[in-house]
């Protein structure tokens, strides 16, 4: 089924929708929930909180790419979900360990404290990974959107580990210095 004929679904409140969203991005938003949690179950719980909070949106709001609207509800609720597990908790996961990179170049930590300078923050960084080639695009947004670790991320491109690690770190790297020539730092 096409996304306008699940959005349609879910503006007519129709049952359908849900069991069609699952059926086309169960697997995706999964990915994104368990490559966070590191937990089948709460990525099942994520999943099943995502397809609630878009039937919950939709009226008000219909996306314009069905694909990366889920994906963001599902990223928002799993991170939320690892955050409140792992409050007393440091390191010790891929989530972890890709928030704390991550961290190192974005002012404030990796939660600015106003939402005005989390938009700009998020748009400059969007620009930056839409420069970025190929590969480092690929190796970015797998490990800081998916939470991948290394090694998937090494599978997914048919990179070593040291060339994974060595393009995450430049990357960063470009970034930070991108981010202070755009005063976000």
């Amino acid at each position: 089924m096409e996304d306008k004929e699940i959005i349609d679904l879910y503006w007519q409140r129709s049952d359908r929708a849900i069991a069609e969203t699952d059926r086309k991005y169960g697997r995706y938003c999964g990915t994104i929930a368990y490559n966070i949690c590191r937990s089948r179950e709460d990525a099942e719980e994520c999943v099943g909180d995502t397809w609630f909070r878009a039937w919950g949106l939709m009226p008000d709001k219909r996306p314009g790419i069905l694909s990366s609207f889920l994906g963001g509800i599902t990223r928002s609720l799993a991170l939320d979900r690892y955050r409140s597990q792992h409050r007393q908790k440091r390191g010790g996961g891929e989530t972890a360990l890709a928030l704390e990179e991550l961290a190192e170049c974005v002012p404030g930590g990796a939660e600015p404290a106003r939402v005005y300078e989390q938009k700009e923050l998020a748009e400059a960084i969007g620009r930056f990974v839409e420069a970025l080639p190929r590969e480092e695009q690929q190796a970015f947004v797998c490990r800081y959107w998916y939470m991948a670790s290394i090694e998937e991320i090494g599978r997914a491109t048919g990179f070593g580990k040291s060339k994974v690690k060595s393009l995450l770190f430049r990357s960063r790297k470009r970034l930070a210095a991108r981010l202070r020539e755009e005063g976000l730092c």
